[in-house]
């Protein structure tokens, strides 16, 4: 994993992005840790659809967003008591191997017949909740890793990582289900997840290179379990950048079930449904690699992080209005690509920029509270909340309005959070964001 600074590699990574040389190490051991572990997420999504259908019932699913929710609250003290009393570099390794110990756990059951409706559920709500509490994981060690001016220029190629395991993961589980089998693509994502190990083992080693010596040191963080909600509450930014999540959550359940409406009166064979699902998630990732190796960085490092906020949710109330004046299924597509990939260039990273300045224990507590069950929570009432006004009467287009509003109050609260960003330290301006745990620091 070690990167010399006059390889092809680094010559490659500081021609096409911002990366200082001695940041290439570091940064392609981030790159290749978000790859596998999304990799092996998205290799495994597939075998949570086959789960549900076979061993949940199709029925039943809906009743799981609502466990989903639940759990996605229930992890918080669990959580939070984790951060608190073990050190970073034996917890952060010990969740990744934990998932890989249960994708093997699932795939002997799936393949030696012990599959139950009980497995299935837990499988289901367990890797529902898991792809937002290891993203939370990974960009709070990375805030710890990088300061404020690195995440401007880095998170943008490191965030590329991702796409390209997003794309690689489905990509692989299609071609090889044929030849081993669910339980064997549960197998290979276990296996992804040991090679995001061995790459979380390369960053604590950067890291702990960095912090010999210092007060940031790998030791417990210590702290009350609930310390992550608390904070949320005192500090008006931490609840700006909560709200922010609600809105990313809003824009994506409204165009969610806009896409299954469209594509559905669009394509009456379920061969050509699946095929238009597919190319649009070709698409979003392709064009999300490069937008997060060539512009992210650059834009963030030109225009500040009130650009990566405000630029896609104010594409979205144009995109909302269209659609409700025209929803063409071609528009449609340019539309949720548009809003897909640029969340993952975007706005992803800038919302991640957003924790640098702020204290260790609320990087891990708060932000945690904020990426799972804020949003899990926030996906189920607008779910239940769209469902609503579709059985009133309410039409489509007239959605897409109510899509336009949301989309407006969207990019005003990504506007504010960039302000206040990019106005100096949020702990400064906002003392409620300093926990008791920073002050003993």
């Amino acid at each position: 994993m070690t990167t010399k600074t006059n390889s092809p590699l680094a010559a490659f990574l500081t021609w096409v992005a911002p990366v200082e040389t001695r940041e290439i190490r570091a940064v392609v051991a981030a790159f290749s840790l978000f790859f596998f572990m999304w990799a092996g997420y998205f290799a495994v999504r597939p075998v949570r659809e086959t789960v549900a259908i076979n061993f949940i019932g199709r029925e039943n699913v809906a009743d799981l967003w609502l466990y989903t929710a639940l759990f996605s609250i229930l992890i918080i003290p669990a959580y939070g008591t984790i951060v608190a009393r073990l050190r970073r570099s034996v917890f952060l390794p010990s969740i990744y191997g934990a998932v890989a110990l249960l994708f093997a756990g699932v795939g002997i059951a799936m393949q030696t017949g012990g599959m139950t409706s009980v497995i299935g559920k837990v499988f289901y709500v367990f890797i529902s909740v898991m792809n937002l509490m290891l993203l939370s994981m990974f960009w709070s060690f990375l805030l710890e890793l990088f300061d404020k001016g690195q995440t401007k220029r880095l998170f943008g190629v490191i965030a590329a990582g991702g796409s390209a395991g997003a794309l690689a993961g489905p990509f692989i589980s299609d071609v090889a289900v044929g030849t081993i089998g669910p339980s064997g693509v549960l197998y290979l994502g276990a296996v992804f997840f040991a090679l995001a190990i061995a790459c979380q083992r390369v960053l604590l080693g950067v890291w702990s290179q960095r912090t010999a010596g210092t007060l940031t040191e790998d030791k417990p963080i210590g702290g009350d379990v609930f310390a992550g909600v608390t904070s949320i509450v005192r500090s008006p930014y931490l609840i700006g950048i909560a709200l922010f999540i609600v809105g990313i959550s809003a824009v994506s359940t409204l165009l969610y079930f806009e896409q299954l409406r469209i594509v559905e009166i669009t394509f009456s064979e379920q061969a050509a449904q699946t095929r238009a699902f597919a190319r649009i998630d070709w698409l979003v990732q392709l064009i999300t690699v490069i937008s997060q190796v060539l512009l992210t960085g650059r834009v963030a490092k030109r225009f500040g992080v009130t650009a990566l906020l405000t630029a896609v949710p104010l594409a979205m109330v144009a995109g909302f209005l269209l659609l409700a004046g025209a929803g063409t299924f071609a528009l449609f597509v340019v539309v949720i690509i548009l809003r897909r990939a640029g969340e993952y260039a975007f706005v992803r990273p800038g919302r991640e920029m957003l924790w640098s300045p702020l204290d260790k224990e609320t990087k891990y507590k708060a932000k945690n509270t904020v990426d799972v069950p804020v949003y899990r929570g926030a996906d189920y009432v607008i779910a239940q909340g769209q469902d609503a006004i579709s059985k009133a009467g309410v039409s489509a287009s007239h959605i897409m309005v109510i899509g336009a509003g949301v989309a407006a109050l969207w990019a005003l609260v990504g506007w504010w959070l960039g302000r206040r960003f990019e106005g100096g330290s949020p702990a400064q301006q906002d003392s409620a964001s300093v926990t008791v745990a920073e002050q003993r620091t």
